[in-house]
């Protein structure tokens, strides 16, 4: 007898297993002769034979009819799906989902749609996907989520499915975003030593402010809402109240959704002595070395940020003896009676290491070699921590990198063995410049400017600059090989042709000079190198129309034109921490010189002394003085082209650029023989950059000035100062400063410029 039977429509696998498993509904097992599938649009029929755990010749019967329906529905693909059986041939009638083609919103400010895409993709709704009323439901509820995230409480999302050819469909959400839901109220509760004033001035969070719409400080943000119960709790624990604890958080939505009301209840305990510290454990016999390192004294308020420095201080000093595992707990003893504690510096140095392998994670431009031949740390060598430091504080002042760390990771089966990872960002370190200019008189000019510090990644500088107005003609060619030795002695090589005139007339005076040197820096210790070098330079001065009296005084006693061999000296000291954005050390250099052959003859020194003083984790204190003097042997005179300028970005700002100084007649700045520069600044983050610092505000007081003739210094008299705020940001071609300055002290005929603008200087 022959079965032509029905199976049900299933809406679900569930429902379907009710259906199959019904006795009414059972077939007979046959043998499967053929299969045949119906219904399909877009699917191929080879999704559906892969997935059917039934194939041609194989037994059929109801568990199998159960399971064929199982896995079809599992694809996810398909609506309905049926099975009929005719004969011996098994006919399988399916029903496609609609397939999504398209995403769009409506109404969308706060986010870029691409975003929004994104976001429904990982809940998995896109283009090309099957649609499924379900994940519909869950899309608008991640669209609600994100917007949440950015304290829209009151956003709306309503989902549009507008049917397409070819069983498709376009997905619409317009969003009706409201306005953000802002912090109305922050209630500090419990507290009874500082005022609610004083604690809720701690938190990044407020109530809004004129600089609001920037930093969104008054969007609520859990992240940023713990981050500032932290803050508060590091108050209370610099201040002596070991016990201080936040007992509840409550952050209430007002009905309109666009009210937050924050309330922190707190209790602060008593307020803590420190009595006494004891150390405990194992020191390596140098209990009076590690005492040294103690900056907790005894009869101050408990301090739990001197507490985590004494404490990393000491793992720090474990680890210059090789002990990479050191482990030092800070116990405290508290007397609550007398409100006084004794701090118990518990030390287990653990065992000895040496470092195994040393790993350069993250150049992907910069070779691997430019980031070994800083290291001061070697492979199979015992671990050192103070050359890991050293080591780590001398790649980031090569200025290639962005980020710069170092990990430390025990190797598996070797208790004795580490490897050191260090990880770094590589960032742009070249400048690019092309310029084009047009005019009836100087023609048609073109200036070409290439500095790159790390050039293809080798470590080695290189620049190239080109101008070829009337004006500045230019040809400038240097390179550095900061490693000509493998001992790290330098080499430096300049080539050079200027030609300048203050005017595009070709019948005003010129200055031209042509020449080249030849510099090797010699390092002495890590921090201080020693510079030398010659070079022979000949410079001619073209009379013209408006020559100053000062060139024209030296052409005739020397000649126009003038032959000069200098001798070069030097001397730096570099222990910043970043030769880019540095946050704390000192840079000084020293340098000199001297012309004792040729037609010039002279002397010419400059010092620069560099101080920074990290305040706090924001606030730095910067400090930059500059000297110069020159001088000319006997009764000769000092070459004119060789003198100070004094005046914008790199001296007293506020005043136009090489302005300041002695001048002729016509008021044209001649310079001097002598300078003098004081600059300091108080740098912090730039609002909404967290603690990036390769974008930071300053604000700055300058006073400088240049003087001569020979041998007449820079008085208080003759100084310019003026303070001013502006912008420090590492971009990608290279240290850019924006400053707007006012001159507090200036003379008539003084050029001001009050706004200022320069690539390439760091004061």
């Amino acid at each position: 007898m022959q079965f032509n039977r029905f199976y049900p429509r299933a809406v679900s696998t569930a429902a379907c297993l009710t259906f199959v498993v019904s006795t009414a509904w059972a077939v007979n097992p046959f043998t499967v002769r053929d299969i045949r599938i119906e219904g399909l649009q877009r699917v191929e029929p080879g999704t559906i034979f892969v997935s059917l755990p039934v194939r041609v010749g194989d037994v059929y019967n109801d568990e199998k009819g159960t399971s064929a329906i199982r896995a079809l529905f599992d694809l996810g693909l398909f609506k309905d799906v049926r099975i009929e059986v005719s004969g011996d041939v098994l006919v399988i009638l399916v029903e496609e989902r609609p397939t999504i083609a398209d995403v769009d919103f409506v109404g969308t400010k706060e986010f870029d749609k691409d975003v929004l895409k994104k976001a429904l993709r990982d809940v998995g709704l896109a283009d090309g996907r099957p649609f499924d009323k379900a994940q519909l439901d869950r899309a608008e509820q991640e669209l609600k989520r994100q917007y949440i995230n950015r304290s829209l409480y009151a956003a709306e999302v309503v989902s549009t499915v507008t049917p397409a050819e070819r069983n498709r469909v376009n997905l619409t959400f317009t969003v009706v975003e409201g306005d953000p839901a802002k912090i109305s109220e922050i209630r500090i509760v419990g507290n009874q030593v500082f005022g609610e004033s004083t604690l809720r001035s701690l938190f990044d969070l407020d109530t809004g402010g004129w600089l609001s719409w920037y930093t969104k400080s008054d969007r609520y943000s859990r992240a940023k809402l713990n981050a500032d119960i932290e803050t508060l709790r590091s108050y209370y624990l610099t201040r002596g109240y070991i016990e201080f604890k936040v007992d509840s958080t409550q952050v209430a939505i007002l009905p309109n959704k666009t009210d937050i009301a924050i309330t922190i209840n707190v209790t602060e305990g008593d307020r803590f002595i420190v009595s006494g510290v004891k150390l405990e454990g194992n020191f390596l016999g140098r209990e009076d070395e590690f005492k040294s390192l103690v900056t907790i004294q005894p009869g101050q308020a408990y301090n739990a940020d001197e507490v985590v420095r004494t404490t990393k201080a000491f793992t720090d000093y474990f680890g210059n003896f090789g002990f990479a595992f050191a482990r030092v707990i800070a116990r405290p003893e508290i007397d609550r009676v007398n409100n006084r504690v004794v701090l118990v510096m518990q030390a287990d140095p653990s065992r000895r290491a040496y470092v195994r392998r040393i790993n350069v994670v993250g150049n992907s431009r910069t070779r691997d070699v430019v980031v070994r031949r800083e290291f001061r740390q070697f492979e199979a060598s015992w671990y050192d921590g103070e050359k890991i430091r050293l080591s780590r504080d001398r790649v980031d002042r090569l200025g290639y990198f962005k980020e710069v760390g170092i990990e430390t990771q025990e190797v598996a089966g070797s208790p004795d063995q580490v490897d050191l990872t260090i990880n770094v960002v590589d960032k742009p370190t070249g400048s690019l410049s092309l310029g084009a200019g047009f005019s009836s008189a100087d023609g048609l000019g073109l200036s070409f400017g290439l500095k790159q510090d790390n050039a293809f990644g080798s470590g080695n500088s290189l620049g190239v600059q080109i101008n070829t107005s009337k004006i500045n003609r230019v040809i400038v060619f240097n390179t550095t090989d900061p490693y000509f030795t493998q001992d790290g002695v330098s080499r430096t090589i300049d080539l050079y042709h200027k030609s300048s005139s203050p005017y595009q007339d070709q019948s005003y005076y010129q200055l031209v000079s042509t020449g080249g040197s030849l510099r090797f820096g010699v390092p002495f210790t890590e921090i201080d190198t020693v510079y030398f070098g010659a070079g022979v330079e000949k410079t001619t001065i073209v009379p013209g129309t408006a020559l100053p009296t000062s060139y024209m005084a030296y052409a005739n006693q020397y000649g126009y034109e003038s032959m000069s061999v200098p001798f070069t000296a030097g001397w730096a000291r570099d222990s910043r921490d970043s030769a880019l954005s540095p946050n704390s050390g000192r840079f000084q250099r020293a340098y000199a010189e001297w012309s004792a052959a040729g037609d010039a003859r002279y002397l010419r020194t400059t010092y620069q002394y560099q101080q920074f003083i990290p305040l706090n984790k924001q606030f730095t204190v910067a400090f930059n003085g500059e000297v110069g003097w020159g001088m000319a042997p006997g009764d000769r005179s000092f070459p004119v082209f060789k003198k100070f300028f004094g005046g914008g970005l790199g001296s007293v700002r506020g005043f136009e650029q090489g302005s300041l100084g002695p001048q002729d007649a016509s008021g044209v700045a001649v310079g001097g023989s002598s300078k003098l520069n004081l600059n300091l600044e108080l740098l912090s983050p730039f609002p909404g950059s967290g603690n990036d610092r390769t974008l930071r505000m300053y604000a700055f007081a300058d006073v400088g000035g240049v003087a001569g003739p020979d041998g007449v210094n820079p008085d208080a008299n003759s100084l310019r100062a003026s303070v001013g705020v502006g912008v420090s940001w590492i971009s990608p071609m290279g240290p850019l400063r924006l400053a707007f300055a006012k001159p507090i002290k200036k003379f008539d005929g003084d050029k001001i410029q009050n706004m200022q603008f320069q690539i390439g200087t760091n004061f």
